[in-house]
This record gives structure tokens, C-alpha cells and sequence, in this order.
């Protein structure tokens, strides 16, 4: 039973892993097919008893003219008509034998009503055969005065079944049926595709590629068009509002702020008040710079960027701290699409934040490895600490803006606005960043970027 309900459930999940359009298409060509078919049986069910009856005639009609014309015939004149009917009408007139063989015609239901019609109308002890000893047409068994005759004619002239008619239309009824429902499936998810590939656009924040088409003929389409354009204009200028509201603030804060530091490296005598108010206007000031790279515009000009160029510079004022290590594992000559500029703003809040909260407890230095490989067209970058990592309730979440870990909020000395500034910055390149626990502990940023051709 557990068997039988896997294969149930893989089978269900392969359906539904089907696109729209496939699901409909499968679904309008199993209707139109099973249409088809039932429209078949119909007809054939309507046609069977007239045609049965109209071969039976036909045959009837033959065997009687023959017989007649052989009985008002003399003998010497019964030669010359046999010869004649064979070579002109195709129809030939033999003696039976006792001990002749034949095959029955009433193979089909068709065959049946054909034998049971001649029956009634030629007399109980006529017989309708496919073959007689080997030789294959339509022979019908009949007696004149006593002596018993077989007339051999060509089967196709009565049209016995035409099977491969039927099977030609079949066969193109079929494949209109499915190209009808691939049309139909077509002009169906059409609409919906553009919406789908229009939402990805926004989700990105590229707010002005999206606009769908407002003059479709249909009218539910245009209908969803217009609102969606006008959702994605409304998003647009709340995005647009948001940066110019977070720039704002960040901009007229620095005044102040350079107001409090003069004040305080002149008014303030003592050394250490000093500092702490110093410390505390750097960190002002720092959390000032992360609102201006968030409120950052989304588009970015990608180009061809030496990874390891781009590590060496960020590492390049850190690599004599006395609290951070750094292992690396990079392939020279690695290439990827990015801006240098956003891309070591992202390598340097990677590593800030494995300095503030990556350390080993027993050491008290953040050890950090950083290894980056080829993989088809992308270059994977991981950045990985071996601190105690955060807990899967917090994974999820520490992408998020403003939003702070436990030992984040302990120190109070950021705005949770890093990692959500790397995630939309990997974003605007067209890579993606993940977070992972790793096993032997710590945290790592995994890093999926497009590789650049090489020049």
C-alpha cells in the first residue's frame, strides 16, 4: 500500500508539474477525440442496416439476373452467355461440386446481415463465401432446376466495408482535432504567459519593461491588462517615492550629524566622552550610507569583471586584521557579467558581517573562506564564516530589510539593512543569493552569478 500511494502521488505531482498549456491542450484533444469517436459510432451505427441491406440487394439482384438469363437460355446459347457475362461484366458462373471448400462471408456483423438478407430473399439454401477452394472473391451459392451453381464477382464492386475510408477520415479529423486544440491552448495562455513574464518583471523592479497590452480584442483580457498596468504604475511610484524619501532623509541628516562631531571634538574635554560620542556618530553615519545603498536605483550596467580582482580589493584594507582570516579557493581568469563597483559593495557586507557575527567562540577571530568555481554559464562565489550560524526559524528572515538576528540585535550597531542590500544588488545583476547553514557550522552567502564570456 505505501508503494501503490508513492506511485499515486509521483504520478499526480508529474501532472501537475504540466504547464497551462499542456493541461489544456491534453484536455481540449481528449474532448474533441472522444467527440469524434462517439460521432463515429453514430454513423456507423446509422448506416450499418441500410448498406447491408443495399449490398444484399445488389447481389440478389445479380444472382436473379444471372439465373434467369441462364434458365431461358438453351443449352447450346447457356455456354456462350457464361462466356460473355465473364468477359464483359465480370461475373463468372461455375458448377458446384460436393466436394468443394469455402471460406463463410459472415466473418463481421456486416458479413452476417449480408448472408441473412440473401437468405431471405435468394432462399434458405443459398450460401455467400470469401472463398471457394482457395480462390478468393465473392462467390454466392445458388440452384437452378435442381442443379446447384456458385457466381464468382469482384467483392470490391459492392464496397463491402470500406474500412480504409473510414480510417482516412478518422485520421484527419484526428489531427484537426489536435491542431484545433493546440490553437485553442494557444490563444488561451497566451494572455497569461505575457502576465506571467510581466509579474517576473516587476517582481525584479523593472516597473517600466512590464506594461501589458491594453488594446487586445478580448475584452476580460484587456480588462486584466489595464489593471495590472495600473497596479505596476502605482508600485512604480511608490518605489519611486520610497528612494527619494530614504535619499532625503540620508542627505539631510549629514549636516547635522558633522555639526555634532565638530561640536564634539571642541566642546567636549573629556577623552573618552569624546570618543563614544565619535563611535556613535560613525555608526550614524554608517547606517546613513546603508540607507543610501538600498535606496539605490534597481538598474545596473553588467559588464565582463575579474572575480578575483574584485576579492583582492575588498580583502585588501581587511587582510591586516588581527580578527578575521581569510582561506581562498578562486580559479584565476574567472569572468562575470556584474558592475565592479555594486559587486565589491556586496563582497564587503558579506564580509562585514562575517567580522560582526561569524567569530569563533573559543578564538574570537572570524574565519572566513571564500571559494568561487565555473559551472556551464555561471560562476558560483561562496562566502562562508565558521561561526555558530543562525537558527532555520532565522534563515529565512535575515534577507529581509531592517530585520536583525538575535546576536544582531545584541550589538544594536546596524540598521538590518546589509544582507537585504546583497540579495536585491545580486538581484539587479540577474544572479541569485542564497543562505545556508553549513554542517561543520557557521554560515554561508552562496552566490550564483552569469559568466562572462572570455575576451
Amino acid at each position: 500500500m505505501p508503494l501503490e500511494g508513492a506511485a499515486g502521488d509521483s504520478k499526480k505531482r508529474a501532472w501537475l508539474s504540466l504547464s497551462l498549456f499542456w493541461r489544456t491542450f491534453f484536455l481540449l484533444a481528449l474532448l474533441l477525440i472522444g467527440s469524434i469517436l462517439a460521432w463515429l459510432q453514430t454513423l456507423r451505427a446509422l448506416e450499418f442496416e441500410p448498406r447491408a441491406i443495399q449490398t444484399a440487394q445488389q447481389i440478389a439482384s445479380l444472382v436473379n439476373l444471372s439465373r434467369a438469363a441462364l434458365i431461358h437460355s438453351d443449352a447450346i446459347n447457356r455456354v456462350s452467355l457464361i462466356k460473355t457475362m465473364t468477359e464483359q461484366e465480370g461475373v463468372r458462373i461455375v458448377p458446384r461440386e460436393p466436394g468443394d471448400t469455402f471460406e463463410p462471408f459472415d466473418t463481421d456483423a456486416l458479413g452476417q446481415r449480408i448472408s441473412l438478407e440473401l437468405q431471405s430473399r435468394l432462399g434458405p439454401g443459398t450460401v455467400v463465401a470469401n472463398s471457394v477452394n482457395q480462390k478468393e472473391g465473392l462467390w454466392v451459392g445458388f440452384t437452378i432446376d435442381g442443379d446447384r451453381y456458385w457466381m464468382l464477382t469482384d467483392r470490391a464492386r459492392f464496397n463491402r466495408t470500406a474500412r480504409g475510408t473510414w480510417m482516412i477520415w478518422l485520421m484527419a479529423a484526428a489531427a484537426l482535432s489536435l491542431a484545433g486544440a493546440a490553437l485553442i491552448a494557444r490563444l488561451i495562455n497566451r494572455p497569461l504567459k505575457q502576465l506571467s513574464f510581466a509579474a517576473s518583471r516587476v517582481r525584479d523592479g523593472d516597473f517600466y519593461a512590464s506594461t501589458l497590452d491594453e488594446t487586445v480584442a478580448t475584452s476580460e483580457i484587456r480588462a486584466v491588462n489595464r489593471g495590472f498596468n495600473r497596479m505596476t504604475e502605482k508600485l512604480a511610484k511608490i518605489e519611486q517615492d520610497r528612494t527619494i524619501m530614504l535619499a532625503g532623509i540620508s542627505h539631510d541628516l549629514r549636516t547635522p550629524l558633522a555639526r555634532l562631531r565638530l561640536e564634539a571634538e571642541l566642546s567636549v574635554s573629556d577623552t573618552e566622552a569624546r570618543a563614544h560620542m565619535a563611535a556613535d556618530i560613525a555608526q550614524l553615519d554608517a547606517i546613513i550610507d546603508k540607507f543610501l545603498d538600498y535606496a539605490r536605483p534597481g538598474s545596473v550596467d553588467l559588464s565582463a569583471v575579474a572575480l578575483r580582482d574584485v576579492i583582492d580589493d575588498c580583502l585588501y584594507s581587511a587582510r591586516n586584521r588581527t580578527d578575521m582570516h581569510f582561506n581562498l579557493d578562486l580559479a584565476d581568469g574567472l569572468l562575470v557579467l556584474a558592475d565592479a563597483v555594486e559587486l565589491g559593495r556586496v563582497i564587503t557586507n558579506l564580509l562585514e558581517n562575517a567580522r560582526r557575527y561569524g567569530k569563533s567562540v573559543d578564538t574570537g577571530v572570524a574565519v572566513v573562506d571564500i571559494a568561487a568555481k565555473a559551472y556551464d554559464n555561471w560562476v558560483l562565489l561562496r562566502v562562508r564564516d565558521h561561526g555558530m550560524g543562525v537558527s532555520d526559524e532565522q534563515l529565512a528572515n535575515l534577507t529581509k530589510p531592517f530585520y536583525r538576528g538575535e546576536a544582531a540585535r545584541t550589538a544594536a550597531n546596524g540598521a538590518g539593512l546589509g544582507l537585504a542590500i546583497v540579495e536585491k544588488t545580486i538581484s539587479r545583476m540577474g544572479g541569485t543569493f542564497v543562505l545556508s547553514n553549513t554542517p561543520s557550522g557557521g554560515l554561508a552567502a552562496n552566490i550564483k552569478l552569469q559568466r562572462a564570456p572570455p575576451a
